[in-house]
């Protein structure tokens, strides 16, 4: 497969590039030669980990509040890599990502094809939808017991990115500025919870309360209950 060159919105994401390996569907970034190519794959030691040993000590398993509720249908309003996703539907939830960068939207479904091609985890990716789209637009067909948020925080240090591939992903999406807006449009979809994935120390999205959180060493999950005001 010829690699794909991203259409750039800016100068900064010209050197982004779609290609086929042996991987899977990888982007690149070809001015850095050291930068880690990044690839969605729900088939690594890293997810077999996450969803066997890892998975007890998950916060977002927490976050969830599984044990009032069978087989939820959740919205994950901000998908990204599908990671977290990938986790919901280990526990039995079937998830809608919704996302809205057409190049992480084609990494995805390459993620989700390799996935169910897998069979110990086929019957999990069966419970992972995919559709492009902003919730800001967004037009449910069905009901969401759960709506999961976690839009890109702008950090000011490139210090707080950790991971090399998370750097390439803000390259691509930039940093959610239309954040403040989305508890409010995940209301006015009156789910049962609204969680937001929130890093430590950043303010609480609309400048709104949640009802609790769970508090991690790096970051935090704010939950919010029904019933919404109007």
């Amino acid at each position: 497969m010829r690699p794909k060159r991203i259409p750039p919105s800016d100068p900064t994401k010209s050197s982004l590039i779609l290609s086929s390996t042996s991987k899977g569907l990888s982007l690149i970034d070809a001015s850095n030669k050291s930068a880690k190519a990044l690839v969605v794959d729900f088939c690594s030691d890293q997810s077999k980990w996450r969803r066997t040993k890892g998975r007890k000590d998950e916060l977002l398993v927490r976050a969830l509040g599984l044990k009032k509720r069978k087989n939820p249908l959740i919205l994950d309003a901000t998908a990204g890599l599908g990671r977290d996703s990938f986790i919901m539907a280990c526990l039995d939830c079937t998830v809608l990502m919704l996302e809205r960068s057409p190049t992480i939207v084609a990494l995805l479904k390459d993620g989700l094809q390799r996935g169910a091609e897998h069979g110990e985890i086929s019957d999990i990716i069966s419970r992972m939808n995919l559709q492009q789209g902003d919730l800001h637009t967004f037009i449910p067909e069905s009901h969401f017991d759960i709506i999961y948020l976690d839009p890109m925080y702008p950090h000011r240090s490139k210090s707080a990115l950790v991971k090399k591939e998370m750097r390439l992903l803000r390259q691509v999406v930039g940093d959610d500025m239309d954040a403040n807006g989305l508890l409010n449009k995940a209301m006015l979809l009156t789910p049962d919870r609204i969680i937001i994935k929130r890093p430590k120390g950043a303010p609480y999205l609309d400048n709104q309360t949640p009802h609790h959180a769970i508090k991690g060493k790096k970051g935090r999950f704010d939950i919010y209950l029904s019933p919404w005001q109007p």
